[in-house]
């Protein structure tokens, strides 16, 4: 199997293409200093917290979930209630930072690939973290389409769903995601061939991502290692 092989290139936006883990911790840090939680142990509660919120009201709206999160990890650590710090935690998706190779290697990987979204978000707070990736999408698909947060199939049929549209077959279509938990365990369902950007290959655990077992045919540490390695098969 080969990067070439494929037509279009599906990606998971958060934790793949913007840095999540550093916008999360930027945006809890009011919360944790009260707290006196440390980034490692935050991120995991927030993973704990966020995939089980998505699972218990998968229509809401993600800027509206990460304000429950927030509350949610308010009340774990004994911080009291504070609705307007759960708003800003919730609106602070578009300040979250892209990975420093995100836009150039997506400007690539353009020449040779529609590029699709399939995300856990709602599509304003989306907009706004587009504004940092610096291409336009060939298809946008966010929970709040669906109805539903990945790792639910559905997410993953809307996805073959909009490629056909696009006149593309599964088959031709390689999605590309940090996490197990929420991208590749459901796209080995779906029979879809997968790239893991394995964002967190120097840090321990699973930071702000549930722990998870999964298939994947392609490993690459960053986006511009999956972008060198499809300029080194066009050498090859």
């Amino acid at each position: 199997m080969r990067l070439s092989d494929f037509k279009v290139l599906s990606f998971d936006c958060y934790g793949t293409l913007i840095d999540w883990e550093s916008g999360i911790w930027a945006a809890l840090q009011p919360l944790a200093v009260k707290a006196g939680i440390g980034r490692e142990d935050a991120l995991a509660r927030f993973g704990h917290h966020e995939s089980a919120q998505e699972a218990e009201t998968p229509q809401l709206r993600y800027s509206d979930l990460l304000a429950l999160v927030h509350a949610r990890l308010a009340a774990e650590w004994g911080v009291a209630a504070d609705i307007a710090a759960d708003r800003a935690f919730g609106g602070s998706v578009g300040e979250w930072p892209a990975f420093s190779d995100s836009a150039v290697a997506l400007a690539y990987l353009k020449r040779f690939y529609k590029l699709v979204i399939l995300s856990n978000v709602d599509r304003a707070s989306f907009a706004r973290s587009n504004l940092r990736l610096g291409v336009t999408f060939d298809a946008v698909c966010t929970a709040e389409d669906v109805g539903t947060y990945k790792p639910d199939p559905a997410n993953f049929r809307y996805l073959v769903a909009r490629l056909g549209e696009l006149g593309h077959p599964p088959a031709e279509l390689l999605h590309v995601a940090q996490s197990l938990f929420h991208d590749h365990a459901p796209a080995n369902a779906a029979g879809l061939a997968s790239a893991w950007i394995d964002r967190r290959a120097a840090a321990p655990g699973w930071g702000a991502t549930p722990a998870s077992e999964a298939h994947y045919d392609f490993r690459f540490t960053s986006l511009a290692e999956l972008a060198d390695a499809h300029r080194a098969e066009q050498l090859g």
